[in-house]
């Protein structure tokens, strides 16, 4: 019997060995000399100080900043452990909301910010991804169309031209991977620094 468990626990330990240390630290090491940034976390830094990841969503509520999608992630309430508060990009709890198309929840939740975002500009369609969140609600782009509709506003808070608002936008998107996957996008934490950046 010792004969037939011998080579099981062998090969067992063995494929432990190299599925579970050396093929991971191996892909680390490769990832870490390939693409050091992200390896990192694509980290962004401003004067030397980490300030978020080009990966993760930041809310931005004061009017001179663009806004990024709805983010629905949530945390547990300090109050009653039992029940969630929600808690915008918090990347500890990755999620969307799972409310469905005819969930009145959600529909008042978008109606409200259809409202909110026309009082802002009524002089354009509200884009789709300025009231729906995605799927992680960690989301940290936003579509170029999104970003142009808050220009007004930004200008405003900003008293900065239009025009050079719309510039930064057109700056800061980024466009398909290799001309055909994804679509073109604006980190909104880059674009804000940039912003930043442009109003000094």
């Amino acid at each position: 019997m010792l004969k037939e468990i011998r080579p099981a626990i062998l090969i067992l330990v063995l494929l432990t060995l190299i599925t579970g240390l050396a093929y991971p630290l191996a892909m680390t090491a490769i990832a870490g000399a390939v693409f050091p940034k992200q390896a990192e976390g694509s980290l962004i830094e401003r004067d030397s100080k980490v300030i978020g990841s080009a990966l993760i969503g930041q809310e931005f509520k004061d009017d001179k900043y663009f806004h990024g999608r709805p983010s629905a992630t949530s945390a547990p309430d300090p109050a009653d452990a039992t029940k969630t508060v929600p808690a915008p990009y918090n990347a500890a709890n990755s999620s969307g909301s799972n409310l469905g198309p005819t969930s009145k929840a959600l529909n008042d939740r978008v109606k409200e910010d259809v409202d909110k975002l026309k009082a802002e500009n009524a002089s354009a369609p509200v884009p789709i991804d300025l009231v729906t969140t995605s799927g992680s609600g960690l989301d940290p782009d936003i579509s170029p169309e999104g970003a142009l509709f808050q220009v007004p506003r930004v200008a405003k808070a900003r008293h900065l031209p239009e025009e050079r608002v719309r510039q930064l936008v057109a700056d800061n998107t980024a466009g398909r991977l290799g001309g055909l996957l994804g679509e073109p996008r604006v980190n909104v934490l880059e674009l804000n620094l940039a912003l930043d950046a442009a109003a000094k």
